[in-house]
């Protein structure tokens, strides 16, 4: 699967809001689609990142599998007309583009919120679903161990992930900046996934202190809120709650839960609020801001507000680049040593045929101790032959030139023809 690596891309830049919630991809979702490119397609090092703001489907395959994997997804996700999503994807099929794009979207490079931190936990649970179902072979292994090693050069050389320019700060600056005409106005947190606790955090440093947190297992909630000075609720109060509060924060996915119009109306909330929607899919309904002093904000209205830290990491965006191109150098000479090994082993076998051959045929009359003997010796010999060969070859590799040595080793000796 050498030089096969490629990436079916859906992301915020080029789909809307309403797009990327129709095709975000939960757990299950994400290890259902899994089953389905095994048992549909030949892909191999599949790996399935679904975000907030990017659905991605990441593959080794000789053949372009971008159609198959649009219909896999639109079979899980309901879709009864492909074309109604397809637009919206982007297929990048060049190995060096695709690999290079999975370092830019988990070092945070891609992210809306430029260095968010939080895409590397996402692609390291999407990574564990691909190998609980032995769909990461070595090169994904690989690819994504380098991937992980160059996102701590970069925490320890540079000053792309100093500050707070985060998905979750940017919403409390948000919220401070909403309420600044509020007398400490209360905040409700629904939902103690990741992001929903990164937020309770930076309320933990922020002016907004009077914050509630909910969520469907109460005692989640409630270690968070000892964690961050803040107040634990139950689940069956989640309404009156809302009702009370003067922003509400949704990281629920809407699938769970739903802030619709019509049940705002039901139970009778009238009172001026904000709401801020960090769920994928929805969990606020956009048409609640036809009511009159209730605004929408969703995770396109999360801009990078942390503007002096957002500068600090721009800056340091060349040097990120600079350490992922050596780490992909380093990494595409493992790829060619890899191409290079079968055909190794293949001049190894070969001469070990020949040796064998040899050995037994002079070695009739011989004692066992002579024996012994000569199949050392001449095992140190062999030995000795295929070093030299595998030391030109690795350096070739580090030159990026072991194609020409390949070619002429598997001439010489008749070894099948092997990718590079």
């Amino acid at each position: 699967m050498q030089n096969q690596f490629k990436v079916l891309t859906l992301s915020y830049k080029h789909a809307p809001i309403a797009v990327r919630e129709a095709v975000s991809l939960n757990e299950i979702s994400s290890k259902n689609l899994l089953d389905k490119i095994r048992e549909f397609t030949g892909a191999q090092d599949v790996l399935v990142l679904s975000t907030c703001n990017r659905t991605e489907v990441y593959y080794a395959s000789e053949k372009d599998l971008s159609r198959e994997i649009i219909k896999l997804i639109a079979i899980e996700k309901g879709f009864i007309v492909t074309q109604e999503i397809s637009a919206y994807f982007s297929h990048i099929t060049r190995h060096e583009d695709a690999v290079q794009h999975l370092f830019y979207v988990v070092l945070g490079l891609e992210s809306q919120v430029v260095g968010d931190m939080q895409i590397l936990n996402q692609v390291k649970k999407a990574y564990q679903w691909s190998a609980d179902v032995n769909m990461a072979g070595p090169f994904l292994h690989r690819l994504l161990h380098t991937i992980f090693y160059t996102n701590k050069q970069v925490v320890n050389q540079t000053a792309f992930f100093d500050g707070a320019a985060s998905v979750s700060y940017a919403t409390v600056e948000l919220v401070e900046e909403l309420t600044q005409g509020i007398a400490d106005p209360r905040v409700l947190m629904i939902g103690v996934g990741e992001i929903g606790a990164n937020v309770c955090d930076n309320f933990g440093k922020s002016s907004v202190s009077n914050v509630t947190i909910v969520n469907r297992t109460h005692h989640k909630a409630l270690e968070l809120a000892q964690k961050t000075n803040s107040k634990a609720v139950y689940w069956e109060n989640v309404w009156e709650e809302i009702a009370k509060a003067d922003v509400v924060i949704s990281s629920v996915p809407g699938d769970c839960f739903f802030i619709s119009l019509d049940e705002v109306a039901k139970q009778g909330i009238t009172s001026s609020k904000f709401f801020v929607d960090l769920s994928m899919p929805r969990s606020i309904d956009s048409e609640i801001e036809t009511l009159p002093g209730a605004y929408v904000y969703n995770v396109d209205s999360i801009r990078n507000r942390a503007t002096e830290a957002l500068a600090t990491r721009l800056a340091a965006i060349p040097q990120v680049k600079e350490l992922i191109a050596e780490a992909i150098t380093e990494f595409q000479a493992w790829t060619r040593e890899m191409a290079m090994s079968p055909a190794l082993q293949q001049f190894k076998n070969r001469l070990e045929e020949i040796r064998q051959q040899e050995v037994a045929r002079y070695t009739k009359k011989l004692d066992a101790a002579d024996k012994e003997i000569v199949e050392a010796i001449t095992k140190n010999i062999l030995n000795k032959i295929v070093k030299l060969p595998a030391l030109e070859l690795k350096a070739a590799c580090q030159r990026g030139e072991s194609e020409a040595l390949l070619e002429g080793l598997s001439a010489l000796f008749n070894l099948e023809k092997q990718e590079v």
